[in-house]
């Protein structure tokens, strides 16, 4: 059994996603976190059903990081109830487990460090 979790939210709207999950990724709660546009998701909220298109995050982290995690997206997220679970990671590569678990623990450092790469944009102009 490994000590990671896989956890999932949605957003409504990319922007958001991208704003929240950077931070949590440059606060070391998160290793790598994916978005996948174009979910539909269908849910009562306020006394009726509803349907709407949203875009699913996956985020890489680790129990130990998980409660900080947790509570820190539920601070961010711009949902009054985000859906926000961890799941266990059954299994994982040796190399893999080890990065989002020394990442997370502030042990390994990337080539550069959260500061320099947000002063650096790359080819596309994201960052």
């Amino acid at each position: 059994m490994s000590d990671l979790l896989e956890v999932h939210t949605t957003f409504a709207k990319i922007i958001d996603a991208t704003e929240i999950c950077r931070k949590l990724v440059d606060e070391k709660l998160a290793a790598c976190a994916q978005m996948i546009p174009g979910v539909t998701s269908i849910y009562y909220w306020d006394g009726r059903t509803r349907r709407d298109s949203e875009l699913l995050v996956l985020i890489k982290t680790t129990k130990k990081a998980w409660p900080a995690l947790r509570d820190r997206l539920k601070e961010l997220h711009p949902f009054d109830e985000p859906e926000i679970i961890a799941i266990p990671v059954e299994d994982s590569s040796q190399s893999y487990s080890a990065w989002v678990t020394d990442y997370t623990s502030g042990v390994a450092r990337s080539p550069e460090s959260p500061a320099d790469s947000a002063e650096r944009k790359d080819e596309d102009g994201f960052w």
